[in-house]
């Protein structure tokens, strides 16, 4: 799994009080959101029913990359705080380090760009990475460890350990704020935190959905980890039981074919500013970002007191879906089309 400096976990050890506790909580929302323009701009660059496989793997991951982004949202609201999500500065800079600067141990950069094998090795993997790794073989990404650095996993271990050291007596949050019961989310992946136990059940499911464990590359329910999901884009193969393997795994299953020519070449971290005044491009981008930052002024109001917000949030998402896969059409010339620019900007919503 990516690393963050060690100190950020140490401050949360060293934590007193709750109130401190909300800081990095809501770092951890931004960093569950940060993934998602990533994983969505491969996503969208496949052309329409092409390289089926490999988008439904990513469209996985996405989805639950938002459940976690939910869980930590109900976390926080749990112990009193307020998830903001609509603020200045909430969506990265592409290309540019992730929150809290995960990854600048290895120098990672996220990048919007197309669904292409180096993609998925050097970004999506490089950000799902498992703190240990399971030889399938999977070709380890990890660079020599760094004592400075920790992973993302004991983040959120410390950020467990310390709400179980505080104990059921800072659940004071306003229970109606919680996000549970949808149709948008299994119930047992996502459902009120009201106390110690189901606040850490919750947290535990981000890190076991992200990574799995050091002994089975399958969550709790039987899912692939992100990791080997990503991996089997990249190996081309299924990952499957196999007896005969001495780790009882291989990539030997079904194909997973990612076909270069139905893939959409993008133009990579695009901004609306790139395209000119005027132009179908830019006037794309423009409704792209406005819906993108609708969608997050919705998921604001979601977990700040509206949950029924949830369903228009949800509509937004369609329509922005719609709207890219409109804009990804866009022949710029020289065989790059035009990419949507995931920036925030000012709504009326």
């Amino acid at each position: 799994m990516l690393k963050l400096k060690k100190e950020v976990v140490e401050k949360i050890r060293r934590i007193t009080n709750v109130v401190e506790l909300h800081y990095y909580l809501q770092n951890a929302i931004e960093l569950e959101h940060a993934t998602i323009p990533v994983y969505l701009t491969g996503l969208f660059s496949l052309k329409q029913a092409q390289n089926v496989e490999a988008g439904n793997l990513v469209r996985s991951v996405v989805i639950e990359e938002m459940l976690h982004m939910s869980i930590a949202c109900n976390v926080l609201n749990a112990i009193g705080g307020q998830p903001q999500i609509n603020k200045p500065g909430f969506v990265p800079t592409f290309p540019g380090p992730l929150p809290m600067g995960v990854g600048e141990d290895r120098g990672l950069v996220a990048t919007l760009a197309p669904l292409t094998k180096e993609q998925v090795k050097t970004v999506f993997m490089a950000i799902e990475e498992p703190a240990n790794p399971i030889d399938i073989p999977v070709e380890k990404l990890m660079l020599a460890a760094d004592p400075s650095y920790t992973t993302i996993g004991e983040f959120y271990q410390a950020i467990i350990d310390k709400i179980q050291q505080l104990g059921d007596g800072i659940f004071t949050g306003d229970p109606s704020r919680q996000l549970a019961d949808t149709k948008w989310f299994p119930s047992n992946e996502l459902w009120a935190v009201t106390d110690v136990e189901s606040a850490c059940s919750a947290l535990q499911l981000i890190v076991d959905q992200g990574e799995g464990s050091s002994k089975s590359p399958v969550d709790e329910e039987g899912e692939l980890a992100h990791y080997y999901r990503f991996a089997e884009i990249y190996y081309g193969k299924r990952l499957v039981r196999d007896a005969g393997s001495p780790v009882g795994w291989s990539f030997s299953g079904a194909p997973v074919p990612l076909n270069p020519d139905d893939v959409y070449n993008l133009k990579p971290n695009a901004k609306a500013e790139d395209y000119p005044a005027g132009s179908v491009a830019r006037r794309y981008a423009d409704q792209t970002n406005y819906t993108y930052s609708s969608l997050l002024n919705s998921l604001h109001h979601t977990f700040n007191g509206e949950p029924q917000q949830l369903d228009h949030a949800m509509g937004l998402m369609y329509e922005l879906r719609l709207s890219v896969q409109k804009m990804v059409t866009i022949d710029l010339g020289n065989g790059v089309y035009a990419a949507p620019p995931f920036q925030y900007v000012a709504t009326n919503v």
